[in-house]
């Protein structure tokens, strides 16, 4: 695969971290962005992130991950349960950039998150959003631990011997985590932390946050 394999944390709505660090990349077409799902939710730009990830999807190889949150905001428009637990676990803030009204939201956007996948492998890593359960298949993992399951630090390496990258546990210090066989880039942008992408050949990252700053490093491995 020619160009960069580019993993982007959990969004949550921050669309101002996402342009920063978008710009600062420099995006070509032969890149390959996976963004691991969240990309929604608790900021106040989840319009604009849509928006902005459709415009990078004509840029670039683009493999959007769908998240827990993504999953709300569907199961929602058809059962009132969901919509208002949603609604308290950040939907309030998306539905406020529509404009308060399900009905804005646009069908490109649904479509988008309609077709976002499980997960994605490549010859040296596996991209998930949330977790993935020991001694099973891809092909055979459960919602709950692809999409909602935290993880604990005790995680072993995948059976295959790649990398698992990964989301949806908030790295309250703004670094990533990284453990053997996995990194988790979820630094907790909509907490003021940091939106990360991982430059998964390199292990190099950008961040950016929510005022606009922008800083860099590389994974200390552990």
């Amino acid at each position: 695969m020619s160009g960069r394999t580019l993993a982007i944390g959990d969004i949550h709505g921050c669309d101002v971290a996402l342009e920063k660090l978008l710009r600062a990349l420099a995006i070509a077409p032969d890149d390959t962005v996976v963004v691991l799902g969240d990309a929604i939710d608790r900021g106040p730009g989840s319009k604009q992130v849509i928006d902005r990830l459709l415009k990078l999807s004509k840029e670039c190889r683009l493999v959007f991950i769908l998240g827990n949150h993504e999953e709300m905001l569907l199961d929602a428009l058809t059962d009132i349960s969901v919509a208002a637990a949603w609604l308290q676990y950040g939907g309030t803030e998306t539905m406020v950039s529509y404009g308060g009204d399900p009905e804005n939201i646009p069908p490109e956007h649904l479509a988008f998150f309609r077709a976002a996948v499980n997960y994605l492998e490549t010859d040296n890593d596996l991209f998930v959003h949330a977790n993935l359960e020991p001694g099973i298949s891809l092909d055979r993992q459960q919602v709950e631990w692809l999409r909602w399951t935290h993880l604990t630090g005790y995680e072993v390496p995948h059976s295959s011997g790649k990398r698992i990258v990964c989301g949806h546990t908030p790295q309250k210090s703004g670094y990533p985590l990284a453990m053997p066989g996995w990194t988790c880039i979820d630094t907790y942008v909509c907490g003021n932390g940091w939106l990360t992408c991982l430059d998964v050949a390199t292990n190099d990252f950008c961040q950016a946050n929510q005022v606009g700053n922008l800083r860099f490093g590389s994974l200390e491995m552990s």
